[in-house]
């Protein structure tokens, strides 16, 4: 049976062209991508194409974004055996990683990738990214099912798990990579799966669900030597404040000072939320590996183990959509549901 794939362009450089007469980079009408891109007719694939409109650059996702998207997913999911999104990379990994808790019960792939230069120019690494991220979305296994039934992020010869995977690199076409958790495939002259790393539904034929009411009464608060007392106070004194991301040191450290302990416990008592992710780029947290990590656990942190902050912080949004009691967000934060924690 041939396979279909539902090409989503949303916006970001690998959807710009140059204009010949004002050399300007424009988006291109990906209705006609096979023109752009001859090879796709190889594939023997059918690739429609929808284009948001107006595109918007990566920098602009706002969670009515996030909203938009998940509904063209569940509104095309019957029709399609794949979907790829074109974005852009600057905040790809929190748009991948929103996907995973929103799209619940998702059996299909959905991969994101982007490009560091322009699909119409020479040197683009676009091409490359767009052709396998097609090709990823339309594998089967043996037994005829998708070989990948979650988010990813593809680029550059390597496809991700979407919410364990941060941009770390501006200019290099590597720009992403996954820490904590191994390449779920990589691309060379064969793909080869990491049949062990890939999730697996334990059934299948379930109804998608979408989770679209968001709540982003988040903050994300980074400590670092010589933050001040008004300064935390500050931000933890926000109006209608439910949740916290706090990265702290090391795996999950944070200073001694009384008024920062008794700034964060005053929070947590009042019934707010505050997860502790690592500012590192690999490891987890472990608030009972060192007295300063200790100290956190007792004013009543979450411990976020070693998820991404994008992870954690698409996670508080979908989470506290779902339950006005935040006790029951904090409960659940811990709890794995796409992958995001080892």
């Amino acid at each position: 049976m041939e396979r279909k794939i539902l090409l989503i362009y949303t916006g970001g450089t690998i959807g710009m062209k140059q204009d010949p007469e004002t050399l300007l980079l424009k988006p291109f009408d990906f209705h006609q991508i096979t023109r752009e891109v001859p090879e796709l007719k190889k594939f023997g694939y059918v690739v429609d194409a929808l284009s948001f409109d107006p595109v918007i650059d990566s920098s602009d996702v706002r969670p009515e974004f996030w909203v938009k998207l998940a509904g063209i997913i569940k509104a095309n999911y019957a029709c399609y055996d794949g979907f790829v999104v074109l974005h852009g990379t600057d905040t790809m990994a929190f748009s991948a990683s929103a996907m995973s808790f929103m799209l619940e019960n998702l059996e299909k792939p959905v991969v994101f990738t982007g490009s560091q230069l322009p699909i119409g120019m020479l040197r683009t690494d676009g091409k490359e990214n767009l052709i396998s991220s097609i090709e990823l979305a339309a594998a089967q296994d043996a037994e005829g099912n998708p070989r990948i039934s979650e988010v990813c992020i593809y680029f550059d010869s390597q496809l991700f798990r979407g919410n364990r995977t941060t941009k770390y690199n501006a200019e290099n076409f590597r720009a992403f990579r996954s820490a904590n958790y191994p390449p779920l495939a990589e691309v060379g002259i064969h793909i080869r799966y990491n049949t062990a790393a890939l999730y697996r539904p334990q059934v299948r034929g379930r109804e998608l669900l979408l989770h679209t009411d968001l709540d982003t009464h988040v903050a994300v608060l980074k400590i670092f030597p010589g933050i001040t007392e008004p300064f935390v106070h500050a931000v933890l004194a926000t109006p209608g404040l439910r949740a916290v991301v706090l990265e702290t040191y090391g795996s999950g450290n944070s200073p001694s000072d009384a008024w920062f302990l008794d700034a964060l416990h005053a929070f947590t008592a009042a019934g707010g939320v505050i997860v502790n992710i690592t500012q590192c780029q690999a490891g987890t947290v472990d608030m009972g590996a060192y007295a300063n990590g200790d100290i956190l656990r007792r004013a009543g942190l979450v411990c976020g183990r070693d998820m991404t902050t994008e992870a954690a912080l698409t996670k508080l949004f979908v989470l506290l959509g779902q339950y006005a009691d935040n006790k029951v967000v904090a409960e659940k934060l811990g709890i794995g549901v796409s992958g995001e924690i080892s």
